[in-house]
């Protein structure tokens, strides 16, 4: 039995990911499949024949249809040979094109038990994402053990969190802010709690990161505001609003991206920082708490000096075709820097960059307060 309490006490953590993992998994989902679904079935088929004779060519776009022959690979039709039809609309963005051996996601029409129609949905490509996901598993295990254990339940926890509690509730019209901060706390203090565990270094790394988190939701609530940008801005979100959704505030979900986007980064630098703090007073115990402050305040600057280029370069390479576009067409840049998009990636950018500011010093003051001799028991540190 003590063995038992002492595997429990030991592995904490990982009991905790694994609860809060399942209970996510069994949450019940309030948005089934759509009705325009209802009669058909999924399932993955190889082309082996093509025929391109009724698509038009006009430059680089393509219209028109394509004809392929498809063997069915899975289901009750496995090993079936049927024809299939591509439709191409002449996007480029959304069209796609299928060679003989290609595997394609194909939508099947069933009446009485029989294959009505087909639709080709797109290229099959689940087999390659489990594939990567697999390596960054085995990967994070090998190189990082129990730790690299903790950070795919973090991964995993924060997947369902936003597909099964955030979405739903988004959709349901709650109040983005508020469900916002409350999933990226949670979110925050559990991925701390895998990192340090039950003890003081998680309540330093967690009060610093949540302070910074609060920082960027105002500055983004107020700049939203005063850049006068409308949550339309956010790609395929005015779509919701015709599809039935008219109580979604797509504003208030654009200002909650701004600091959902930047809060992984604010983990980092307030776990960085906490961390490093750890170091310092476990080097000299008798530490005064200004002098901790003070060396966490020189962690923090290094750290901002790289985190601001990061977040910069992260947002910056999601509308880079955007950004070619105007070039290429010699608008001025005064014009560039007030067009709504872009100013809405200004935004983003400078926010979170602030909120990586921001975060450095208040995790520096709340682990000098934590962990200082006045504050901290000597097994809360390294245990």
């Amino acid at each position: 039995m003590q063995n038992i309490i002492k595997f429990i006490k030991k592995e904490a953590t990982l009991i905790v990911g694994m609860i809060i993992t399942i209970i996510l998994i069994f949450i019940p989902s309030s948005y089934g499949i759509s009705e325009a679904y209802n009669g058909t079935i999924q399932a993955k088929a190889t082309v082996i024949d093509v025929d391109n004779s009724m698509i038009k060519t006009i430059g680089v776009i393509q219209m028109g249809e394509q004809r392929c022959k498809l063997k069915i690979d899975n289901g009750e039709f496995n090993e079936e040979e049927y024809y299939g039809i591509n439709l191409l609309t002449g996007s480029l963005e959304n069209d796609k094109i299928f060679e003989i051996g290609d595997k394609a996601l194909v939508s099947l029409s069933i009446t009485d038990g029989n294959i009505t129609s087909i639709s080709m949905i797109d290229h099959y490509r689940l087999n390659y994402e489990i594939i990567l996901a697999i390596i960054l598993v085995v990967f994070l295990i090998i190189f990082a053990g129990k730790t690299g254990l903790r950070s795919v339940f973090s991964f995993i926890i924060t997947v369902l969190a936003l597909w099964k509690i955030l979405i739903p509730l988004y959709l349901n019209g709650i109040d983005p802010i508020a469900v916002g901060l409350i999933i990226v706390i949670s979110l925050t203090i559990i991925i701390e709690l895998f990192v340090f565990g039950f003890n003081k270094k998680t309540l330093s790394a967690v009060s610093g990161g949540i302070l910074g988190i609060f920082a960027t939701c105002l500055l983004g609530i107020l700049f939203t505001s005063l850049f006068k940008i409308h949550g339309a801005i956010m790609p395929n979100s005015e779509s919701l609003i015709y599809n039935g959704h008219e109580n979604i505030d797509l504003t208030k979900i654009y200002m909650a991206t701004i600091f959902i986007g930047s809060s992984g980064a604010l983990m980092d630098i307030s776990t960085d920082i906490t961390q490093s703090m750890v170091e310092v007073v476990g080097q000299n115990p008798n530490i005064k708490f200004k002098d901790a402050m003070l060396s966490g305040f020189r962690v923090g600057r290094a750290a901002m000096g790289t985190m601001t280029t990061t977040l910069l370069l992260a947002y910056a390479g999601g509308f880079i075709s955007l950004l070619m576009s105007f070039v290429s067409q010699g608008i001025p840049i005064i014009c560039i820097l007030n067009y709504k998009t872009v100013s809405a990636e200004i935004l983003d950018t400078l926010v979170g960059s602030f909120g990586l500011i921001a975060v450095a010093p208040f995790t520096a003051i709340t682990s000098a307060f934590f962990l200082t001799k006045k504050h901290r028991k000597q097994y809360d540190l390294y245990s």
